[in-house]
């Protein structure tokens, strides 16, 4: 081969660069807006599970090798391995030992007046499996967060709390790591999720701009409890048969007794409004000795506009 001829991809080699040097964060101002959003939704899963509001911020995002940033967490937290199956790696999702204990008062009732969990005890039973359920909620804001940019099913593989078998790749290879953290009950902790960089690196492209089309996505059951309280709402309507100008002279030359004559006739169809605005025309009738109204169509507000302006 010629090697003078040769020439390799300009993006194979730009590409090469990259990878060798590390995902710089400010490049990449996208990653702030997915991890904002799994605070959102982290927060909003939880609302759901517990009476008292808790509030989740992200702190701080940065870049570093994977077992430097497992090891300020050592004996300090739990971690959840997850398989991102489309992604063909895996990721880290954490608890330091101040959030389990914050969530198990909040998730159980607690009102805050008990001083905060201090010792270096391992977790209960009960403290683990509920941190699993909350690494469920972590794993769905996660991958739902990231749903835009490159989905991916994420699986939950296993839970460990020894940082040392929180192995997602060989302990010097880059990671990024996001630290989320949670208020609650005027106490706090903190989340993090590590991502490896070669995870983040195909994506690179996608995440170097904002997309501010991007809408999250809703959540179904804030929706629904939204649609039934709406629903449940009570408003007033009114019938109108038919409406007059009149002037004031004629409203103070009114008296008791005095009958007023109606254009309008049995046929004539009655305008129901909600609220000053004028939603169906029904026909007027009688059942059972009370009057009716039998819906005939729908009010056209346009219509009725040029109407007005006709009859003026």
């Amino acid at each position: 081969m010629n090697l003078e001829t040769f020439q390799p991809p300009q993006g194979a080699i730009s590409d090469r660069l990259l990878d060798a040097a590390g995902i710089t964060i400010d490049r990449l101002p996208m990653l702030h807006v997915i991890f904002d959003r799994v605070a959102t939704y982290c927060a909003d899963g939880i609302r759901h599970m517990s009476a008292s509001p808790s509030y989740f911020s992200v702190s701080n995002i940065e870049s570093g090798r994977i077992g430097d940033i497992l090891e300020a967490y050592e004996s300090n937290a739990v971690a959840a391995m997850f398989h991102a199956v489309d992604w063909d790696t895996r990721i880290l999702v954490g608890f330091d030992r101040d959030f389990v204990f914050t969530m198990v008062e909040v998730l159980f009732g607690s009102d805050g007046t008990e001083p905060p969990v201090d010792d270096e005890r391992g977790f209960s039973n009960i403290e683990m499996r509920l941190a699993q359920a909350l690494f469920e909620e972590a794993g769905d804001a996660v991958k739902t967060a990231f749903k835009a940019i490159s989905p991916t099913a994420l699986k939950l593989e296993r839970i460990e709390t020894r940082m040392d078998f929180a192995i997602i790749g060989r302990r010097n290879n880059l990671a990024v790591v996001a630290k989320l953290l949670i208020q609650a009950l005027g106490r706090g902790g903190e989340m993090f999720v590590i991502i490896p960089q070669s995870a983040l690196s195909p994506m690179r492209q996608s995440l170097a701009h904002v997309v501010s089309t991007d809408t999250a996505p809703a959540d179904p059951r804030w929706s629904k409890q939204m649609h039934s309280e709406v629903a449940r709402t009570s408003v007033r309507l009114e019938a109108v048969l038919e409406e007059r100008m009149v002037d004031l002279g004629e409203i103070a030359d009114l008296k008791v007794g005095q009958v007023l004559e109606l254009q309008a006739s049995p046929r004539s169809l009655v305008r129901l409004d909600c609220n000053g605005q004028a939603l169906f025309r029904a026909q007027l009738g009688q059942s059972d000795g009370s009057y009716m109204l039998r819906i005939e169509d729908v009010v056209d507000e346009d219509e009725e506009f040029f109407d007005d302006l006709r009859d003026a």
